[in-house]
């Protein structure tokens, strides 16, 4: 009876005739910044500089129907490297798809809420673009709604600092930004001791024709503080729209609020919590609404290996819940450049208490400061996939 009913649900995994074709891609990607800040400082003359970006290694493959999909990156900038994604994938029918290791969490706007090469404000604090570890499901059940549902025990494996940290305090080497388990000390000077487990997800997307997409986002998780030996139990929800219109141009808007709820090693319930990734920590506002929106406009040409311009704005405001606390703003125009197989992001970001954009790293999404600046960065990304 049970391998009948597994039989109906997942018509492919018996019997199936038809066999995927087994296969071995290898690519990768190298990255490079010209760089222009102007921050709460006077610019120097080494406010204009080059960086080597990152330099990434793509592995993905078929064999015996089971798929392979893995990601590493190397951040020379920031002294360290990590696992982006790698997951086993498997089709249990045309309706359903499982992966099981470091995937991308099925939340709000996939695969990115953003246009440009900043993204928006939810990556900041692990809700954009996040990968983690654990088993996810892809279902969809017709041609209008998709369904994912996923269960991640832990945030991904961590990748060495390698003892360097170009921003801020020493955090993990990690792709996408979770809470991390360093010991820190809370607004009440107790010491903190806490990291994610036991997440669950559950994301529903409809397309209400070929060009519009809305849907709806669930994430209820535990944060575990190691001292009290207890879970407290996080929550985030997402709203969101994204369509393509007017022969060009397409819009992406997203509502967000999350609520990271845990407490420090005596008990007391947490304003701040620490988040990491790219080698370095900052504190994030515990709870916070956030409101997304990004217009892009695509351009084809033929002007040599130039095919395509994209001209884009994305804006993200953060109200932070803590009335002590001051909101963040964080607007990129730009446009994105396709030239064959290079990719080339023209962007002008600009900030307020946003923590990459500004002489003091990471402090822009915990507390802030009162009546912020506008911070500018003008950056020119240059990567060529193979």
């Amino acid at each position: 009876m049970a391998m009948l009913v597994i039989s109906i649900i997942f018509p492919k995994a018996y019997g199936q005739d038809e066999k995927k074709k087994d296969y071995l891609k290898i690519g990768g990607a190298v990255r490079y910044n010209i760089v222009h800040t102007n921050y709460e400082s006077d610019p120097t003359p080494t406010s204009t500089y080059a960086t080597w970006d990152t330099w990434r290694l793509n592995v993905d493959a078929s064999k015996a129907g089971l798929d392979l999909s893995f990601e590493y990156r190397w951040y020379p900038t920031f002294g360290t490297n990590f696992i982006h994604h790698g997951w086993i994938g498997y089709g249990f029918s045309d309706k359903v798809y499982m992966k099981l290791g470091v995937s991308q969490v099925p939340f709000g706007i996939t695969k990115y809420a953003s246009h440009s090469w900043w993204f928006q404000g939810p990556y900041y604090v692990g809700l954009e673009d996040d990968y983690d570890m654990g088993l996810k499901f892809d279902f969809t059940p017709g041609d209008k709604l998709k369904l994912s549902v996923a269960y991640y025990r832990q945030a991904e494996p961590e990748g060495p600092a390698l003892g360097k940290v170009t921003y801020g305090n020493a955090g993990p080497g990690r792709y996408s930004y979770d809470i991390t388990s360093n010991t820190y000390q809370s607004m009440a000077g107790n010491d903190v001791n806490i990291r994610e487990l036991n997440t669950f997800n559950l994301r529903a997307a409809y397309m209400l024709n070929e060009d519009w997409e809305v849907g709806l986002s669930g994430q209820f998780g535990g944060i575990y503080n190691s001292a009290l030996q207890e879970s407290d139990m996080s929550t985030a929800f997402a709203a969101h729209a994204v369509g393509n219109f007017g022969g060009g141009f397409n819009l992406k808007a997203e509502y967000v609020y999350y609520d990271y709820n845990a407490r420090d090693n005596a008990g007391q319930k947490l304003e701040l919590v620490q988040m990491g990734a790219y080698g370095s920590n900052y504190p994030v506002a515990a709870r916070a609404a956030m409101y997304v929106a990004g217009l892009a406009y695509s351009i084809n040409v033929d002007w040599g290996p130039i095919s395509n311009i994209q001209p884009y704005v994305d804006y993200t405001y953060v109200d932070k819940t803590n009335e002590n606390f001051y909101d963040t703003q964080h607007l990129i125009p730009g446009f994105l450049i396709t030239a064959g197989n290079i990719y080339t992001y023209v962007d002008y970001a600009m900030g307020k208490n946003q923590p990459w954009l500004t002489d003091n790293f990471g402090t822009g999404l915990g507390t802030g400061v009162k009546d912020p600046q506008w911070n500018t960065r003008f950056n020119i990304n240059l990567g060529y996939y193979f």
